[in-house]
């Protein structure tokens, strides 16, 4: 397993380590001792699993009272995930990093609490797997709208298919409004 520093030092891209043969492949998605030795210390208390088509664009979503730290890798298909630091104390606030995902390179993302979380589906569709540091709360269930000019993600899909929820969510300048 490899670890890469992503241009926002806390949001980490892990390289899994594939055990290939003829009859396919073999990796372990998560081995907490391993994860703990180079750094990740973090205790996951969700598993989730998402299902969608080509071109759908989930996002930006986060929980304010009860953040989520996330581990993210799509087990079928290929997404472009994307981070937006929400950290007010932070010196990377209201930047984002974008990573592309596949079944076909094993690698994860790693995003510690504080963090918006969005991704399209570059495949034709695409199942994500994502591990959370706490419960989801659908009372505390927050979003930035995806395409905000001030952060200004550099999506690589022309026409996203995003629900109604996350095509009216508030802006970022919003969001910094209510803390």
């Amino acid at each position: 397993m490899k670890i890469i520093e992503a241009e926002i030092p806390d949001i980490k891209i892990i390289e899994l380590d594939t055990f290939p043969d003829n009859r396919g492949y073999f990796f372990e998605t998560y081995h907490e001792q391993r994860y703990k030795n180079k750094g990740l210390s973090s205790t996951f208390l969700q598993d989730n699993v998402s299902y969608s088509k080509q071109n759908v664009l989930r996002g930006l979503h986060f929980q304010q009272k009860n953040p989520q730290g996330k581990l993210i890798m799509p087990i079928v298909g290929q997404i472009y995930d994307v981070a937006v630091d929400i950290r007010t104390n932070s010196p990377t606030f209201g930047k984002w990093v974008g990573v592309s995902l596949s079944e076909n390179h094993p690698r994860q993302l790693f995003l510690p609490e504080g963090f918006a979380h969005g991704f399209c589906v570059i495949s034709q569709y695409a199942i994500v797997h994502y591990k959370c540091t706490n419960f989801y709360d659908p009372g505390d269930n927050c979003g930035i709208i995806w395409n905000d000019p001030d952060i200004a993600i550099d999506w690589p899909i022309e026409k996203p298919i995003v629900s109604q929820r996350d095509n009216q969510l508030p802006a970022f300048k919003e969001y910094i409004g209510k803390l």
